[in-house]
């Protein structure tokens, strides 16, 4: 069983240099560490993390120049890089640093990335925060975004064909939802599903991205989540746009969005 925390937010977070484990103090989460009850025996173990300077990002995407340029969303800018020291191909995400939820969303995707692993949820590698540089560093998901394979094509582009649409990408991102729904305890909530949320590695393989927005769900007898509206317009479910009441259900209603583009490509 998967045990997560709330985090509070901090942007204290300070320098982070070399490798350690990811604890409480560096991230300005709980005076708890972020620990996992171990398989054998029930004690708590500490959750690793790669740790990286903004010396070894910059190096690896070559001073996040535009011809290492992926794409934007409401974090940061996303930039590819490799990473010699590990020999691995990676995504780094950059905080933008005028944003006002930027440190939050830093911290809860850290936090989420770190203790959840799914194969039809994005690996994260590491992160940096060092000085005021916050970075992600992720598995590099070489098909892009759904959204890249369902709007605006160029006429040289062929459509995804209907066994990738619904064998390989709606399941595999059912999977993943479901994983956060029924698996972790508490349950988690990502509010902010969407197409250009679902990555896509080799064969078409979707991968759940973007955690910063992510609540745990209800838990005891609570029926909801009471929360400020976030996510993106035109996936949020209407209950939760009028009321900030957040369930389950919430992502449920999104992945009935998604699927609809998924079937008309709009």
């Amino acid at each position: 069983m998967i045990f997560v925390y709330d985090v509070v937010e901090s942007s204290n977070l300070g320098e982070c240099t070399g490798s350690e484990s990811l604890r409480s103090r560096s991230l300005g989460l709980s005076k708890r560490e972020l620990r996992l009850p171990s398989p054998q025996d029930g004690s708590a173990v500490n959750i690793a993390a790669h740790i990286f300077t903004f010396r070894e990002l910059a190096t690896a995407t070559k001073n996040f120049k535009p011809e290492s340029f992926l794409g934007e969303g409401g974090f940061g800018r996303v930039y590819k890089g490799r990473l010699e020291t590990i020999g691995k191909v990676v995504a780094v995400k950059q905080l933008d640093r005028n944003g006002l939820q930027g440190n939050r969303e830093f911290l809860v995707e850290v936090l989420m990335l770190s203790l959840l692993h799914h194969p039809n949820l994005v690996s994260l590698i590491g992160y940096c925060a060092d000085g005021d540089q916050r970075l992600l560093v992720y598995e590099f998901m070489p098909f892009g975004s759904l959204e890249d394979h369902l709007h605006d094509l160029p006429p040289e582009k062929e459509p995804l064909d209907w066994n990738t649409r619904m064998i390989k990408i709606a399941a595999g991102a059912a999977k993943g939802l479901e994983y956060l729904h029924d698996k972790a305890a508490p349950p988690m909530i990502h509010r902010d599903f969407k197409s250009s949320n679902i990555l896509l590695h080799e064969g078409f393989h979707p991968k759940l991205s973007d955690f910063g927005l992510a609540k745990l769900g209800p838990t005891g007898d609570k029926s909801h989540v009471s929360t400020r509206v976030m996510g993106t317009y035109g996936y949020r479910a209407a209950e939760y746009a009028m009321t900030g009441q957040l369930t389950i259900k919430s992502d449920v209603y999104t992945f009935g969005i998604v699927f609809l583009e998924l079937i008309t490509g709009r």
